[in-house]
């Protein structure tokens, strides 16, 4: 699986009018229909080596951002993605320039010389350039305007596996998830529910409807997944208080600290998608506030925040502001031991 090294922030996408909205096929899905020779191929892949080995750890030590080593990884994985016959011509000799045999690829020479520079130099993020992001054990249709699914996301995934395990019933009842950006969590839990579960997706952003759309229909998902748009509960109002389960991504960036981030995301991914306001907990309150109205007794739910101290807070303003409303409520670790979610269920 390829990790982004993107640090997890949220799951949410900015709006954009639904009839701009042009959808971005992953390199690895388009047909190979450009032809150019291995040598011309081999001298692209030179000088994208050279223009990253001249990052060194720059980026690293700016902003925690990708060093050389890290870049040249995902310049492999862009070769693997655009070339018909990757590994064919990545065993050939490096020093093979006057191979003017043919080779295939998904976008023309001129359009790969163009897609690595802005990698490097405008710190486009890599899921952007290809396309797509792995996540799970899926491979998510991303682009501009869409927050990139984060490694640590996937965890929310197993804690509704844990709750159905632990309750049939949350198997066969309405899941919401809210603010779905890519579709990854909707996705990723329709899978796992089984055959009679069905899943709302909401997000505002129709860019993000758009897509998630795309990539439920690729996993042929349609029957079980649904996509509305709205913002947050709103396209749920007809079925309050039946949901058995909600899970949610949020935007949870404190406002002061969006500019600290590192370019690939303070630049590029859209700022609604992490803006949480000054303490970057208003939307996550929000869902806190609306799972009491929606959830079923005995519906579970899961929302990711920023670490430690927001999950703490959560847990406290869940204890005393809603007491009575919630059972189990608890924090749960990211694969880092930081208390990056929290879950419970409503009262019975």
């Amino acid at each position: 699986m390829r990790l982004s090294f993107i640090r997890p922030i949220s799951c949410c996408s900015v709006s954009s009018p639904a009839t701009s909205v042009k959808l971005q096929k992953p390199l690895f899905l388009r047909p190979p229909t450009f032809k150019t020779t291995i040598s011309d191929l081999k001298k692209w892949h030179l000088w994208a080596k050279s223009l990253t080995s001249s990052v060194g750890s720059t980026f690293l030590e700016l902003d925690n951002g990708p060093d050389a080593e890290l870049l040249l990884r995902e310049l492999n994985w862009l070769v693997e993605d655009a070339i018909q016959t990757p590994k064919s011509f990545l065993q050939q000799p490096q020093k093979n320039y006057n191979d003017n045999s043919s080779v295939s690829i998904r976008a023309s020479l001129e359009e790969l010389y163009m897609l690595w520079k802005q990698r490097v130099e405008e710190r486009r993020p890599f899921q952007y350039v290809v396309g797509c992001e792995h996540w799970r054990d899926l491979v998510l249709s991303v682009q501009e305007g869409i927050l990139i699914p984060r490694p640590e996301t996937e965890l929310i995934v197993d804690l509704v596996d844990d709750a159905i395990k632990e309750n049939e019933e949350l198997r066969k009842g309405l899941w919401a998830d809210l603010g779905t950006g890519s579709g990854a969590l909707a996705i990723g839990i329709a899978r796992i529910l089984g055959s009679s579960v069905r899943v709302v997706a909401t997000d505002l952003s129709p860019v993000a409807t758009a897509v998630a759309s795309y990539n439920v229909q690729r996993y042929e998902l349609e029957e079980k997944v649904h996509v509305k748009q709205g913002s947050w509960f709103e396209p749920l109002r007809d079925d309050e208080g039946q949901f058995v389960g909600l899970v949610s991504n949020p935007p949870y960036i404190p406002s002061k600290g969006i500019g600290g981030l590192q370019a690939e995301v303070g630049r590029h991914e859209p700022r609604l998608a992490l803006d949480g306001g000054a303490s970057g907990m208003n939307d996550l309150i929000h869902l806190c506030d609306g799972a009491v109205s929606m959830l079923k007794p005995g519906g579970f739910f899961a929302f990711e925040t920023n670490g430690d101290e927001q999950s703490k807070f959560l847990v406290h303003y869940i204890e005393t502001k809603k007491q009575g409303n919630f059972s189990k409520v608890k924090m749960v670790p990211d694969f880092a031991g930081i208390q990056r979610f929290i879950t419970g269920f409503r009262g019975r």
